[in-house]
């Protein structure tokens, strides 16, 4: 008798400290299982693949050709010298695949939503929170993917930039992407219905592309408009391609991180806080 609570003390011990690598193998099998199922989705769709690609490689082989001329740009960090027009905007084609990406993944979350999937998913009794930045992982994964094929190219139209800063522009990719998948997270909470969400990305990615440091410098905006420039300053799309732009070549660029960190936050709050799986499924019913 004297034995047997000190063995169920033994046993309730065992079991405590075996929880937590239980719950840590629940959690990575519930987030590969996610991850997984993005990255066949996405080899299966090679048009998905292509037509990812096709955009900026327009941008970089037509529209940056065409303006090399006009746009020839001045000594501006990172840059140490004078660079051509294509050099200036290659990391911001980079941040395009990924603003993208981050759209098409959050069209993927509603056609989900609709299909009744993300209902199923959001029942297993894992927070919100992480299955949510589960499927930002995965597509941010997905973006990196399309980035690297991206440099290759460009690589091959004599677009070079250190060796080092294609392994330092990872965690970077990492950051810009998760921000813009919460973006889009967050723009997928709001819409009810599948046919409207082209107008909704149309509505803030052209703005977000054409008002940001992608495609000009800031002091180039400065010179023609003094609000453009604002509001480019202060776009997130803006500190994310600044980011990556800085760490291409091996530089870090403190202020955009902490900016791109701080709006990757606010949205995923906003989004977990918001998201409703059953949304689209409900409206249906209630218009039928």
């Amino acid at each position: 008798m004297t034995d047997q609570p000190g063995a169920n003390l033994y046993l309730s011990k065992g079991r405590r400290t075996k929880q937590p690598g239980v719950r840590l193998l629940h959690y990575w099998r519930a987030m590969w299982g996610i991850i997984s199922r993005e990255l066949w989705r996405f080899v299966t769709q090679r048009e998905r693949f292509i037509s990812a690609l096709v955009r900026p490689l327009v941008w970089l082989f037509v529209f940056a050709a065409g303006f090399r001329a006009a746009l020839g740009l001045a000594i501006t960090p990172p840059y140490e010298t004078y660079i051509l027009y294509e050099v200036y905007i290659t990391p911001g084609l980079i941040g395009m695949i990924q603003l993208f990406n981050g759209m098409q993944s959050s069209l993927s979350m509603v056609y989900d939503r609709e299909m009744g999937s993300m209902r199923i998913l959001m029942v297993c009794p894992l927070p919100r929170w992480f299955l949510l930045l589960s499927k930002l992982l995965a597509g941010t994964g997905v973006s990196i993917l399309q980035v690297y094929v991206f440099l290759a190219i460009a690589w091959l139209y004599d677009i070079h930039a250190p060796w080092q800063g294609y392994l330092w522009i990872l965690p970077t990719l990492m950051l810009s992407g998760l921000m813009l998948g919460a973006l889009g997270l967050l723009l997928s909470s709001f819409i009810k219905q599948l046919e409207n969400f082209a107008g909704v990305m149309n509505f803030v990615i052209f703005p977000m592309f054409f008002m940001s440091t992608a495609l000009y410098p800031l002091w180039k905006m400065k010179e023609s408009s003094e609000l453009l420039s604002r509001l480019a300053q202060y776009n997130p799309f803006s500190q994310a391609v600044e980011l990556i732009r800085f760490a291409l070549y091996g530089q870090f660029n403190q202020h955009a991180f902490i900016y791109t960190l701080a709006a990757f936050l606010i949205f995923m709050t906003a989004a977990i806080i918001g998201y409703n799986p059953s949304k689209g499924m409900m409206t249906r019913k209630g218009g039928g």
